[in-house]
């Protein structure tokens, strides 16, 4: 076994992402008579230089080296955040087959790591908390692992607003995403969008009495098509209901994005809409990004879920008609029963 990882040591020099075992392979010697066993089999399942090895196949070569399960766990942990910094977001699964433990490992590990404010624990895996500063974009794949319960209840209960022979608008997001495959059962529908996931969506539906319209222009890292040939295409347009998503919701802010482009894009959208429903969960109050798109109360209706604050409930219903769509998942905030379908006040 030692003369296979002395073998792969200069290639694992080179491909090692983490930190920790950068500096464990840049002479720390006194680091690598400890935790050289444990790094080098997981840098070589990783990247192909040794088979995938469990951790029941070498704690006993480990605890005789000395090892400890929670020096395991710290270089572990290492390379999980790693990977969330590098690519955005990680599944369960992906990481067990990357690092050879057992699911319950590693969803231990994330929970160590959400502890300590490191990731977001999400669905089946974990996310970047970078998205919580106002200039951070998260991609599309990132932000789809979130709360997936919450939005396909908030996705139903807006569709339900849906009427046939009608013309809508469907801003980019991923509940907007999960609320364009609920529109299959509804006919006659022209539907304008500036997000390909979403165009793909209703294209996949084959509905031959329905219409999409792409608007075009420039693509974000959320798969938007923003600028101004998109803000050209709207302006000429007028459009029975807005479907928009937001990066973020509060009560100073309104509804805001960290992309300037989308957030004026995502304006000519609400413009060109008689009603304007915002599709937002409970994540998204206090989360601010640059741009404001509009303020809360340019909103007829917000579509959220149960998880929902008391304070949010109240500034919200205040502003615009509000929509409290329950999903399959137990709840620990309190929900106010009067605000399940509340308007606003006027």
């Amino acid at each position: 076994m030692w003369n296979l990882i002395g073998s792969s040591r200069e290639e694992t020099r080179k491909r090692t992402k983490s930190d920790t075992f950068r500096r464990c392979c840049q002479g720390e010697v006194h680091e690598i008579h400890r935790n050289l066993c444990w790094i080098m089999l997981t840098c070589a399942a990783r990247w192909g230089t040794l088979p995938p090895v469990t951790n029941d196949n070498v704690v006993a070569d480990l605890s005789a080296a000395g090892l400890s399960t929670r020096v395991l766990a710290r270089h572990r942990q290492d390379l999980i955040l790693g990977e969330v910094a590098d690519r955005g977001s990680v599944r369960v699964s992906e990481l067990t087959a990357m690092l050879g433990v057992s699911d319950m490992t590693i969803r231990r590990d994330l929970d160590v790591l959400a502890g300590e404010g490191l990731i977001e624990k999400v669905h089946g895996g974990a996310t970047s908390l970078l998205d919580r500063r106002s200039t951070d974009e998260p991609g599309f794949e990132a932000k789809s692992h979130r709360q997936p319960d919450e939005k396909h209840a908030i996705a139903t209960a807006a569709a339900a607003m849906v009427r046939p022979g009608t013309a809508i608008g469907v801003t980019a997001g991923t509940t907007t995403w999960q609320f364009a495959h609920e529109l299959a059962d509804i006919p006659d529908l022209v539907v304008v969008t500036n997000s390909l996931p979403v165009a793909e969506v209703l294209r996949s539906q084959g509905r031959s009495d329905s219409s999409v319209v792409i608007t075009g222009g420039t693509r974000t890292p959320s798969d938007a098509l923003v600028g101004p040939v998109a803000c050209a295409a709207l302006r000429t347009l007028h459009l029975d209901q807005v479907f928009m998503g937001v990066h973020g919701m509060g009560e100073r802010s309104g509804f805001t994005t960290p992309n300037l482009n989308e957030a004026e894009t995502n304006r000519v959208f609400a413009a060109a809409a008689q009603r304007l429903v915002v599709l937002a969960d409970h994540t998204k109050w206090g989360i601010v990004g640059l741009s404001t798109i509009v303020p809360l109360n340019d909103a007829d209706v917000v579509v959220t879920d149960e998880h929902i604050s008391l304070d949010a409930q109240a500034v919200l219903m205040e502003r615009c008609d509000l929509v409290i769509s329950q999903s399959s998942r137990p709840t620990n905030t309190m929900l106010n029963p009067s605000l399940l379908h509340q308007r606003k006040t006027s």
